[in-house]
């Protein structure tokens, strides 16, 4: 598979060799759904809760009699057919929301995303992205350079201090090394520029 490498101002320079198991793959799009569903999940905090009837904030006194109301019998307020009430079933803050994905089906997955920005021209390879100074202008300017004006995922070998921040604070610009490389971003980006350093990294990892 060979990946169209580009100069810093945007122009095709020359072709990088890859491997056809990660970047030439047919597309999986059930095997990516299931991929980056998983990986949402997996990040997901199970933080949330809500209360039992026992612990909701109420009294223990009977709300109105038994009989001649007119009313359904009620014993206390904490009833979760009452507003206010508990919860009959709550979501507990230890609640778990993780999936399991193989590492095989992981790494297929990647690979299908990565095979599949190379067959829409959303991929570009790049020899090194590096600024001289952490500032934000010189990363814009660079991305602009190279007609990279939209929202790019930048996949790099190694970042420094330099690179990462400059780019921290580009709303639009996300920095990342090769190991952090996840099939979340990889979708949501419509631009994806890697470094060949990071091109090797990926092969190594994955293919």
């Amino acid at each position: 598979m060979e990946l169209k490498l580009i100069n810093d101002q945007g122009q095709q320079a020359a072709t990088v060799s890859a491997s056809d198991t990660l970047f030439a793959r047919d597309y999986n799009e059930a095997l990516v759904h299931q991929v980056v569903v998983a990986y949402q999940a997996n990040s997901r905090a199970g933080n949330r809760a809500q209360l039992t009837r026992a612990e909701v904030h109420h009294s223990t006194k009977k709300p109105f009699r038994q009989k001649g109301t007119g009313r359904a019998r009620a014993g206390m307020t904490s009833s979760p057919l009452w507003r206010g009430g508990g919860r009959i079933f709550p979501n507990s803050p230890d609640e778990n929301f993780s999936q399991k994905v193989n590492r095989k089906m992981y790494r297929a997955g990647i690979a299908s995303i990565l095979s599949q920005l190379a067959r829409e021209d959303r991929l570009v390879v790049v020899d090194s992205f590096v600024v001289d100074a952490p500032k934000t202008k010189l990363v814009a300017q660079k991305l602009k350079g190279m007609g990279l004006v939209d929202s790019v995922l930048v996949i790099t070998d190694s970042i420094d201090d330099n690179l990462m921040l400059a780019s921290r604070n580009l709303p639009n610009v996300l920095v990342l090394e090769a190991q952090q490389a996840d099939p979340v971003s990889l979708v949501r980006f419509p631009k994806v520029l890697l470094t060949k350093g990071a091109v090797a990294k990926m092969e190594e990892m994955l293919a």
